[in-house]
């Protein structure tokens, strides 16, 4: 596992902060591997989800750090959405 797969665990779970995540999300850090977030919390894991969303190392980290909004990441085609747009959303307000 990458350390940036690490480090993107971490990071999320710090801001899920013991909260449940209901459904299931999938990052795909290209070039690093995948972080699947669901009710258990973040962990390395590219199995299926409900939502998959693709961006790469720099676009996820700017998100993680409240650097880079989420939705101007997708409308500016730097974040690719596959599947429950409404789980993306849910997602984005807890980066934000």
């Amino acid at each position: 596992m990458s350390s940036t797969i690490d480090a993107a665990v971490n990071a999320l779970n710090a801001k899920l902060d013991g909260e449940s995540f209901e459904g299931s999300v999938k990052f795909v850090i290209e070039g690093e591997g995948a972080v699947r977030i669901d009710e258990g919390g973040a962990r390395a894991d590219d199995g299926p989800a409900d939502c998959v969303l693709t961006a790469d190392a720099e676009t996820f980290q700017g998100m993680l750090e409240g650097e880079i909004n989420p939705t101007a990441a997708f409308m500016s085609g730097r974040l690719k959405v596959d599947g429950d747009m409404g789980l993306a959303m849910k997602l984005g307000s807890l980066l934000a």
